[in-house]
């Protein structure tokens, strides 16, 4: 009762368990019948899911479940409001010693976070304010990496911009092998940069020619090659005909797929994969020498740099400034 009191507004519990009484002495066999027999109970009420829009939380085996979607649009972008709930939210299982890990997935048809919405960005009056959207999606997505929990994304449909930097942050990265679900930092395309950490994390994660490639193009990859680029740790084959749709199938599906994994890493029955590029082999050289060794690296920069200069002619900042930033990461 002394933890609950000092968690939690007695109104707010009364109101969100529906009970009826008058103080922590008459509740006290109620709710604590309701968190020995249903864990969840306290997350959703430390994480305030009652007045969440775009966010739901469940437990399921002692794994956190962050659901998004939002009601009101086609795809899932991280706006003020959803990034609010999304902190909201992480700030409460990643502080929950009943969530042992987390899932974040989506449960939007065809999409797991299309990216940024630009909208936000747009109505920003300052460069302090552009700034602070900016770090604000960095403190949210380190938290998630710093987290002593393993953190797992399950990823179905677009992934795209913050959505993919949403999932860098993750420990642990499952994909579908679906032709909707793609992968990439499209900001290129609209005049921006990955603005989030992903300019740092995707040299360090697939090194750097491919961050680049990546960053500089805009492009977008599928499952399979996302899973030989080091972007994703496995791949989830899309389910057939079913009594439920196959939106609704494949979701439920990957989201019991990824529940299984993170409780897994939790326990120890399963390891992070290593990150470690070994000098010994090919691809692990190629890896350490364009990516750590200042010479090589300087060449690999000089390369991308005279294609964007050809290309662009110099008038469009945006690939330059990708490149001072990725610079960063190198040094």
């Amino acid at each position: 009762a002394h933890f609950c009191t000092q968690l939690l507004d007695l109104t707010r519990w009364r109101a969100f368990c529906g009970l009826r009484c008058d103080g922590w002495t008459d509740c006290t066999p109620h709710w604590a019948h309701l968190l020995f027999r249903n864990p969840d109970v306290l997350l959703r009420a430390v994480t305030g899911a009652s007045h969440l829009k775009h966010v739901e939380c469940v437990m399921k085996d002692n794994v956190a479940v962050v659901r998004l979607n939002s009601p009101d649009n086609k795809v899932n972008v991280l706006s003020e409001e959803v990034s609010k709930e999304v902190t909201e939210v992480m700030d409460g299982v990643l502080g929950n010693r009943a969530a042992q890990a987390v899932v974040v997935i989506s449960t939007k048809p065809g999409c797991f976070i299309a990216g940024a919405d630009v909208n936000w960005l747009d109505k920003a009056g300052s460069i302090k304010e552009l700034k602070e959207i900016s770090r604000g999606g960095q403190a949210m997505i380190q938290r998630l990496e710093d987290s002593g929990k393993p953190v797992v994304a399950a990823i179905h449909g677009s992934c795209l911009g913050g959505g993919m930097e949403v999932a860098l942050g993750c420990h642990y990265r499952i994909a579908t092998r679906h032709p909707k679900t793609v992968l990439g930092v499209p900001e290129v395309m609209l005049g921006l940069l990955p603005g989030a950490g992903g300019t740092q994390r995707l040299p360090k994660l697939i090194g750097l020619p491919d961050a680049l490639d990546l960053c500089l193009t805009g492009k977008n990859v599928r499952a399979d090659k996302a899973k030989k680029l080091g972007l994703v740790d496995m791949l989830v084959d899309p389910l057939g005909p079913g009594l439920k749709s196959p939106e609704e199938g494949n979701i439920e599906y990957l989201e019991d797929v990824a529940v299984g994994v993170a409780r897994n890493l939790a326990s120890g029955a399963l390891s992070l994969p290593t990150r470690e590029r070994k000098w010994t082999n090919m691809k692990g050289l190629q890896f350490n020498l364009t990516t750590h060794q200042r010479h090589v690296r300087n060449y690999v920069f000089g390369q991308a740099r005279k294609k964007v200069m050809k290309m662009t002619n110099g008038l469009y900042p945006s690939p330059l400034k990708i490149m001072e930033v990725c610079g960063v990461f190198a040094t």
